[in-house]
């Protein structure tokens, strides 16, 4: 059935309604346009599918898809705009959470513009981290706008170590004055916040030697924030806590910056003393002893998860978790469904649907491109060029009755004496005979006055069903079109995304493998403990299974997308891992319970505070109307989640089991500076 569309013109535009439902418009005379004359084709295919939408409206009785070759890259791009809004929202809630953690009774010792300049801090550094690289010529991609969501997490992650130690050295002898302090703060979190920082930029910076352009440009802006983040700490961030610590000396209100008195105060309203003392007695509370979940976890989790059967129970859920992960791993699929790279309300999303629900045999109308000038008139040329064209519709994944070449139709007219092409003159010259009967070959071939630089034709590919059919499909014709006589091209617009397809698999496995010897290597040489070592190696085995095996339960396919999180995990799995198991190495107590106790003591809830933070960072995106930042969302969920549980649950669990293997031979009694949290209740 021929439908018309109300400003399309002429019979130079083929236009089908497909079973009543999708519309395929060719799209070589856009310059026939009768309204718009002097637009770019570019021009008129982006406004296509604005113009088609309205004139469509007119047809209330059918429901028509369309699409255009600019589609997939329009809706691709626009991405990044649906996601914009939701930068504000990462800041209230990450904000927000900061402020929570950091809230204390007293007027003086809140913390609050400590964390409010924590998560500047890890602004300015995607600000710098994306000035610079922009200022490089480094692509800006869509991939990359996940990236401010990631390092807001991770910056305010080490923020939280850097107040902890600065509070930890507020307690120890002959550290009153600001310098020595500060300088304590520094060596106390050197060791943690340059852990992190380092292996997380070596796992985004191994990244870049992807084949993939989108993955290296990703990686390369959120490697260089990670560096901007660590920089920003360690200077402008140290300077504020310097300016804030100045500020409690000076018994000044948190908010006002005004002096604040105590001595004649008692008298005042309980609302007065709330607001300007902290609490309604009007005498300045005293710092805690031990923060609330410290003692939560040295006095109830620890000992939870050391009971014999509780550890029984932890063992069992492992085996389900490892059990169940590589199962998932045996069910990963590869590729990315097409339509999942535009936003949910798209109108290729219907045309995709509709193809597959009425054209699902049919798989892509592949261009086979003659890219250099050939002599065309020459019939032992033509032969040639007819045998590339027999051994391409050879394939199994190729229906030779549905071939389109204007060559083959010329011949025939050739053959049938309706013209004559037997020299180079007559071959161009009667050319617009054969436009006269079948007008869009005119847009096959590339012709200047006395020569045809170029030239197509189309051979429609059936039964591609799956990743597995395209990969085939993709290998077979090149290879055919690799061995013609003839210089030959192969091309769809669809080609791109099948490509990943020959080496996704074999780029996963060796970014995953070479970030993890590289963190290996960096926990080595700033943890010298082998049994550390041995932990860390098994934290990140375990996480990288547990997030391949259940994305796919979360139906992810291994794609270029979620090999950015599979590299991404490796990192946060060691940040994890480390912490933990060297403060149980390390550990100067008797019994391997109360190690496990004395670690989770110290470490449990800036692990815990980590893990939330981070998510908090990402959590908006699993409302973003796009599968690739959904998708993002879902792995690094997987991965903190799991990094999370690791760290908390199974590695404590499983030190237990091997008592005193691997004690540093310069342990005393639990000495841990570098991870220390502080022991009090201004901010975990």
């Amino acid at each position: 059935m021929k439908l018309l569309l109300p400003g399309l013109c002429g019979p130079e535009v083929d236009e089908y309604l497909r079973q009543d439902y999708s519309v395929t418009v060719n799209e070589g005379p856009a310059k026939c346009l009768s309204k718009e004359k002097g637009l770019s084709e570019g021009t008129w295919l982006a406004g296509l599918p604005t113009s088609a939408s309205k004139r469509l409206q007119q047809l209330p009785n059918n429901m028509v898809t369309y699409f255009t070759s600019l589609s997939r890259q329009q809706e691709f791009e626009g991405n990044t705009k649906s996601v914009i809004p939701l930068f504000s929202v990462t800041y209230f809630l990450t904000i927000t959470f900061s402020i929570v953690s950091c809230l204390r009774q007293s007027c003086i010792r809140n913390n609050v513009w400590l964390a409010c300049c924590g998560v500047v801090s890890a602004g300015l550094a995607v600000l710098s981290s994306f000035g610079l690289m922009l200022f490089c010529g480094v692509p800006f991609v869509v991939t990359v706008a996940n990236a401010p969501f990631l390092i807001l997490g991770v910056g305010v992650d080490d923020m939280f170590i850097m107040i902890a130690s600065w509070e930890q050295s507020s307690r120890k002898k002959g550290k009153s004055d600001v310098k020595s302090r500060l300088a304590e703060t520094y060596s106390e979190a050197a060791l943690s916040v340059t852990i992190t920082t380092l292996t997380d930029v070596l796992a985004f910076f191994i990244g870049t030697w992807t084949a993939f352009p989108s993955v290296r440009s990703f990686c390369l802006y959120t490697g260089t924030a990670f560096v901007f983040c660590y920089i920003y700490n360690m200077t402008f961030f140290g300077a504020i806590i310097v300016l804030n610590h100045k500020r409690e000396q000076g018994n000044r209100h948190w908010l006002t910056c005004m002096p604040v008195g105590v001595d004649d105060q008692g008298q005042q309203s309980c609302l007065y003393n709330a607001c300007c003392i902290g609490n309604c007695s009007g005498r300045s509370p005293q710092p805690e002893s031990e923060h609330p979940m410290s003692i939560f976890f040295k006095k109830y989790y620890g000992p939870f998860f050391t009971n014999k059967w509780i550890k029984l129970i932890v063992v069992l859920l492992y085996g389900a978790y490892l059990g169940g992960s590589i199962y998932g791993c045996t069910q990963m699929r590869e590729g990315i469904d097409l339509r999942n790279l535009a936003s949910d309300g798209s109108y290729v999303i219907p045309y995709y649907n509709d193809d597959d629900k009425y054209f699902s045999a049919y798989g892509p109308r592949v261009m086979v491109v003659i890219t250099e000038s050939v002599d065309y008139w020459n019939e032992t040329v033509r032969l040639a060029i007819e045998n590339c064209t027999q051994n391409l519709e050879g394939s199994s994944y190729v229906d030779k009755n549905l071939s389109e070449s204007w060559l083959r139709v010329y011949t025939q007219l050739a053959e049938s004496g309706l013209t004559n092409i037997s020299n180079k003159v007559l071959f161009i010259k009667n050319l617009p005979r054969l436009f006269k009967i079948v007008p869009s070959f005119k847009w096959d071939i590339n012709e200047t006055q006395d020569e045809i630089e170029a030239s197509r034709f189309f051979i429609q590919t059936v039964n591609v069903t799956s990743a597995v059919d395209e990969k085939n499909l993709l290998n077979e014709l090149r290879e055919t079109a690799k061995q013609c006589s003839i210089p030959l091209m192969v091309y769809h617009p669809a080609f791109i995304y099948y490509d990943q397809y020959l080496v996704i698999v074999q780029n996963t496995i060796q970014n995953v493998v070479v970030a993890a010897g590289a963190m290996l290597l960096v926990s080595l040489l700033l943890i010298p403990n082998p049994l550390c070592c041995l932990w860390v190696t098994f934290a990140i085995a375990s996480v990288i299974v547990g997030v391949a095996g259940f994305m796919t339960f979360w139906n992810v396919n291994l794609d270029s997308i979620s090999m950015i999180n599979l590299v991404i995990c490796i990192g946060f799995s060691v940040d994890f891992s480390a912490h933990i198991s060297y403060v149980f190495v390390t550990s100067g107590e008797s019994s391997a319970n109360n190690k496990a106790i004395e670690a989770l003591s110290l470490l449990g809830y800036p692990v815990l505070q980590g893990a939330v933070s981070t998510v908090l960072g990402v959590v908006v995106l699993a409302a973003a109307k796009a599968y690739i930042f959904r998708t993002f969302f879902k792995i690094m969920f997987l991965v903190i989640l799991f990094g999370a549980l690791h760290g908390l649950v199974f590695i404590p669990v499983f030190l237990t089991f091997f008592g005193n293997f691997g004690r540093s031979p310069h342990s005393t009694k639990s000495k841990y500076p570098e991870f220390s949290f502080r022991n009090d209740k201004d901010c975990p």
